[in-house]
């Protein structure tokens, strides 16, 4: 059978049954990949249809208007009895139907089928329930009842569907009376001129008899036919991904699948050429002419650039736009107390590009939020590319000056209405649920919505499924997961051929592993939520697109990442927690007397700079890792604009990039700084010639080509997504015309715009790197002025950074802060600052750190102490009555020796009698001589129900060994000259593998010795 593949056909068809791989687990081809292959074929028009759902519909509507194809957008649907039916989206409102209906499928529950029903009891915190009310079993299967068929039908066009269609089933048990019945009901449902019988054949046993039972029901009922083919793969090649998939799916092995008959029996489910299609259904030319015409009615857009933001209410007689600009001057004198004129003209600049592009309501929105969260004392600050407005500054979004920092309001926005803006916001984390559903109760359950996150196949996830699909014994699985050292299924896949030899069969099961790992790279495997993206439309979302209910309660979810809701011209907000928020908020209240204003901090402490160039940072935001203590002595920051670079440059992007050792040498003076052309010293000047900031990047493209600044962000974001059509296409010819036409030659031209696309794979926004500077900075100066109040609230917002609790407080007390052990008199839940003996603030360990322990124990304990403090351990055991295996570990992690040595403690536990609901037993103590405890095993207690030993490192009891043997501590190694070779001790503490400018891995121990 010819498999198509010629596009010089002379037969129209579009094919009206496609699914790609966000038909999850049951197709094995991108949109794009698809509508790659229609264009090969010859087909003129294409239609998506996956089951339940359109996450992939603006990748698949975008990539077919880029390649002048028609795309239909549509859906397989399941009915009662995992039945499907085939819905085409004839016009707009046919598509806000079928987002309804989806939306109505996915909310389904058993307590209503009507989604606005479903929603509203759901959109609150799973604490907030009515006591006894039953709680959420969780997602379920979706599925679409006739009654939201019959609600839903304007709009659609209907095929009759594949052979698991209620149509087909009632033919293939032989009930052509029932299949009538069907089909009728059909055309009640939504009018014959909108009902078409669907043939498919696959050359498969019963496919002739099936579509001659189709046919002849066609005509007794005189509905028209059409041909599909439910492709689930572009080309015949992928047939074994997908086979994978549904046996990933089910959770079998191949062999299992296609004994329990899930797999399909041929490979025939690819996108066939028209002409192929033409001779399967020679005796129904009408079949085929049929779907050209559906096509043809079909005419849907997914640009909903007009439609997007609710109105924000305004005082009266004032447009959203008034209200912005009234807000914006009046926020002119707190902010700009001398005011510029270059303050005033970059306000006008931004206030007109906003009126222009009609985002006066969504800044507005923004504000509201953000006001919200402050009057509760919601510590928050907006970071990211809106850092670059001076809008979003005045209103109080951000906290960063972007006229002092020399920020590009393009970068966030241009006067171009074709790119939209994105906010994102941080609110301690702790607190950041009370805006969530602030956001939800203000604009209404089914005008807002998560933003979906597409979880794909990492190299890990991949090799695992994959293996077990394939047949692999599961240790071999895991140990093949293991050994890689890559996120990408590509280069996994390159990694697996490599521990073979060369003249390994085709059919070696690693060829097949790592052939199918290259397929399924970019596969989605589900979708999740979000880290924090929220969705606001001002008419109904789910008629914008199809909602879901998350896995947690309280959530629902749009079915777009957000790339599609960025295509789609919809705006997101993105309402993110950010744990060190609350460890800044936490801190704050434990400082006595009068508290710093942190947003107002002169960035000029000499002190806390000081700090950074010995990379004194544990703890600190952002600068904490060990590559960042590594770094800051090499960068050596002297003013807050070097805390920025030195945020944007240790991470693996720019160090694979070879940006590091170009600034690192140049700013020692040890290279001299340069740039390809003189035009682009004042952008790259704060860089010293290295490409580093996506600001400059922007800036690149206007000066050295003339792009006005939406063009530039345009250039950008295509390079950020490795557009190649882009890269290589009509961007670049119009970056290399312009720049000649600044007298810039061509090679000079190309080799500018090659640094702009390598750049893009790692390039920082500036503006996100100065607001997380902003807070690195607060935190510093927290550590160093209030330090007790900073370790407490560190502590007490763990986990959270890069070390455990035991590195945390060995920093605190290298900077004077003393560590106080868990007592059941004086500990509360959490760690508390409390005065030393010495009259120093210490911190108290909370007795939540003792493993076992729990809340239910805590608030027995909490209780019974409020009256009074316990008196000995009888007293504490009869008024507590907790578990005595309890107590015995309370007693062996030292948190009641206060009433005693531990050994004594626990022989004293055994002779007390206490039991629930019964009178204590007074019962005679035995005496009895017991040894003092050892002090080393003191410390194994502490550290098996601690985590750490309030005294002090476990290596003091090994230092003196150590020492004998010539070994150094941490801190002795700082005294010895450079060139020695020495030998040290101590306990690992983190484990790192980073990579080096070359992509090595290196493992690397960093330990923590006693002075």
């Amino acid at each position: 059978m010819a498999d198509g593949t010629s596009p010089s056909c002379m037969t129209e068809y579009a094919e009206l049954h496609c699914h790609s791989y966000f038909s999850l687990l049951d197709a094995a081809s991108s949109p794009e990949a698809l509508i790659a292959r229609a264009q090969e074929l010859g087909l003129g028009a294409i239609a998506l249809t996956d089951h339940d759902r359109l996450a992939s519909a603006i990748r698949f509507w975008k990539a077919g208007k880029k390649a002048g194809l028609h795309p239909i957008i549509g859906a397989e649907v399941t009915l009662a009895g995992d039945q499907h039916l085939t819905l085409l989206a004839e016009n707009q409102r046919g598509y806000a139907n079928l987002c309804r209906m989806l939306t109505a499928a996915h909310l389904r529950d058993d307590a209503s089928t009507n989604p606005a029903a479903s929603l509203a009891p759901r959109v609150h915190s799973v604490e907030e329930r009515e006591p006894g009310s039953t709680p959420w079993a969780g997602k379920v299967a979706p599925w679409v009842s006739w009654e939201e068929l019959a609600e839903h039908q304007e709009g659609l066009l209907v095929l009759s569907g594949c052979p698991r269609s209620p149509i087909a089933a009632a033919l293939l048990e032989g009930i052509s009376e029932r299949a009538k019945a069907l089909a009728a009901r059909l055309c009640d449902v939504f009018g014959r001129e909108r009902v078409w019988i669907e043939l498919q054949h696959h050359r498969l046993p019963g496919d002739d008899e099936r579509a001659r039972a189709l046919v002849r029901l066609a005509r007794a009922l005189d509905l028209p036919c059409v041909a599909t083919n439910n492709v689930h793969y572009a080309t015949p090649s992928a047939s074994r991904l997908r086979d994978a998939l549904i046996a990933i799916r089910h959770n079998q092995s191949l062999t299992e699948a296609r004994r329990a008959g899930r797999l399909p029996y041929n490979h025939n489910y690819y996108l066939a050429s028209p002409d192929e299609m033409a001779r399967r259904f020679a005796e129904l030319p009408q079949a085929i002419s049929n779907s050209v015409e559906i096509a043809r009615r079909c005419d849907v857009s997914l640009d909903f650039s007009n439609q997007r933001l609710p109105h924000f209410p305004v005082p009266a007689g004032r447009s959203e736009f008034a209200y912005l600009y009234q807000l914006c001057h009046d926020g002119l004198p707190r902010r700009y107390p001398q005011l510029t004129p270059n303050v005033l003209n970059q306000l006008a600049h931004e206030l007109s590009v906003i009126e222009q592009a009609g985002l006066a309501g969504y800044f507005l929105i923004v504000w509201d939020i953000v006001a919200f969260a402050r009057e509760r004392g919601i510590r928050c600050q907006g970071r990211g590319s809106a850092a670059n407005s001076l809008v979003a500054y005045l209103l109080g979004i951000t906290s960063v000056d972007p006229i002092a920092h020399h920020l590009l309001f393009e970068r966030f926005l241009s006067a171009d209405r074709y790119t939209t803006p994105d906010i994102d916001i941080d609110f301690a984390a702790d607190r950041r649920e009370e805006v969530i559903q602030y956001v939800y109760a203000r604009y209404g359950a089914l005008h807002t919505a998560m933003v979906c996150n597409v979880v794909t196949f990492q190299a890990r996830s991949a090799v695992r499924d994959l293996g077990k699909a394939l047949g692999f014994p599961l240790p071999v699985v895991d140990r093949l997961a293991k050994s890689l050292d890559t996120h990408s299924p590509i280069a996994a896949a390159d990694e697996l051929l490599k521990s073979i030899s060369a003249d390994a069969p085709p059919e070696h099961p690693l060829r097949l592993l790592a052939d199918l790992m290259r397929q399924i790279n970019g596969c989605p495997r589900h979708l999740s939520i979000h880290v924090g993206g929220m969705l606001i439309t001002g008419p109904p979302l789910d008629e914008v697109v199809p909602l879901e209910r998350a896995t947690m309660p309280g959530r629902i979810v749009c079915e777009w990442d957000k790339d599609s809701v960025e295509d789609a011209g919809l705006i997101k907000i993105d309402l993110l927690g950010l744990r060190t928020l609350g460890l800044i908020s936490e801190a704050l209240d434990y400082i006595e007397g009068e508290k710093p204003d942190l947003d107002a901090l002169a960035l000029d402490d000499s002190g806390i700079y000081a700090m950074l160039q010995r990379g004194d940072t544990l703890g600190a935001f952002q600068v904490e890792s060990r590559a960042q203590q590594q770094m800051l002595p090499r960068l050596a920051p002297r003013r807050f604009e070097d805390i920025v670079v030195e945020i944007a440059i240790v991470r693996p992007g720019p160090i694979q990039g070879g940006a590091v050792h170009p600034y690192l040498k140049r700013r020692a003076g040890v290279e001299p700084v340069s740039y390809l052309h003189p035009n682009l010293e004042p952008v790259l000047r704060e860089t010293l010639g290295v490409l580093l900031f996506q600001e400059q990047a922007i800036r690149v493209a206007m000066v050295a080509a003339g792009f006005s600044p939406g063009e530039a962000d345009m250039l950008r974001r295509a390079l950020s997504r490795s557009d190649a059509y882009v890269i290589q296409g009509s961007l670049r010819e119009r970056f290399v015309q312009g720049a000649m036409a600044n007298d810039i030659n061509a090679e000079t031209a190309a080799a500018i715009f090659a640094q702009l696309a390598g750049f893009a794979g790692y390039g920082f926004c500036k503006s996100h790197a100065t607001s997380f500077a902003l807070i690195a900075y607060q935190t510093m100066h927290l550590k160093r002025y209030h330090a007790p109040a900073f370790y407490c609230a560190l502590l007490n917002q763990q986990p959270m950074g890069f070390y455990d609790p035991e590195v945390i407080i060995g920093d605190a007390r290298r900077h004077g802060v003393d560590l106080l052990p868990p007592d059941v008199n004086r500990s509360a839940w959490r760690y508390v600052i409390e005065r030393a003996p010495n009259d120093n603030l210490a911190l108290r360990m909370g007795l939540q750190t003792i493993l076992g322990l729990g809340e239910a124990g805590w608030k027995r304990i909490e209780s019974a102490r409020a009256n009074s403090l316990f008196a000995d351990l009888r007293d504490f055991c009869i008024r507590t009555r907790l578990p005595k295996p309890t107590i015995s570990d309370l007693i062996r992690a030292g948190a009641l020796d206060a009433f005693g040595a531990r050994r004594a403690l626990l022989w004293q536990l055994g002779d007390i009698d206490y039991r629930p609901e019964e009178l204590p037993l007074e019962l005679p103590a035995s005496a009895v001589n017991l040894a003092e405890l050892d002090e080393f095993e003191a410390t194994r207690w502490e550290y098996e129900l601690l985590g750490l030993s309030p005294s002090g490192q476990v290596t003091r009891h090994y230092r003196a060994a150590l020492a004998r043997a010539g070994i150094l501590s941490t801190a002795q190694v700082k005294a010895q000259p450079n060139g020695r070779v020495v030998r040290v001790g101590g306990m690992a503490v983190v484990k790192q593998r980073p990579a080096t400018a070359k992509g090595i891995r290196s493992c690397v121990e960093l330990v923590q010795g006693n002075k």
